[in-house]
């Protein structure tokens, strides 16, 4: 018998499996509609069953541990922020998760103004009022905790889903 309840996270990197091994004619690639069917109908539960700020909640905290858990297994430069920036862009790229650019990052305050385009949550989908990007704050969070050691707030302020082209990010340091 699984124990489900827990108060702290379970989730491990091994949990991913072994793809390989358990797709041998699939392989790992999937269409983004499949990844993007998943996401939104859990969110539409979420927000059913209790309300939005429960899903932005539940979204963000998720991202953040898919942020640590990627910086945690799949980046190697982890003394640099700089060279895990440029490792981070490939990373993003070969797992064709988006293409993230840093448009400002002022080091000393730890501030930045990140971008990233071709996203799996929402490039390509209509205009709406919903936010669709809070995962994507909650792995950026994850990402620049994981390297600098510091709390972050990541709040998203252009997004393809309001009119944009990109989506857009603020990552500020918490003090």
């Amino acid at each position: 018998m699984f124990k489900e309840e827990r108060t702290e996270s379970k989730f491990n990197w091994n949990m991913l499996g072994n793809i390989q091994d358990g797709r041998p004619n699939l392989g790992s690639s999937m269409d983004v509609s499949v990844y993007r069917l998943m996401q939104f109908t859990l969110r539409d539960i979420i927000i059913k069953e209790f309300d939005v700020a429960t899903a932005n909640k539940i979204y963000y905290q998720a991202g953040k541990r898919a942020g640590e858990a990627l910086y945690e297994n799949a980046i190697t430069k982890k003394d640099n922020i700089n060279e895990f920036i440029v490792e981070l862009q490939d990373v993003l790229a070969q797992l064709k998760i988006g293409i993230l650019r840093v448009e400002k990052a002022d080091l000393e305050k730890l501030n930045f103004t990140i971008t990233i385009s071709e996203d799996l949550d929402c490039s390509g989908l209509p205009i709406c009022d919903e936010e669709i990007c809070v995962y994507d704050e909650g792995f950026i969070d994850g990402l620049l905790s994981a390297i600098t050691g510091k709390k972050f707030k990541v709040k998203e302020v252009d997004c393809w889903c309001s009119g944009d082209r990109i989506c857009r990010f603020e990552a500020t340091v918490i003090k």
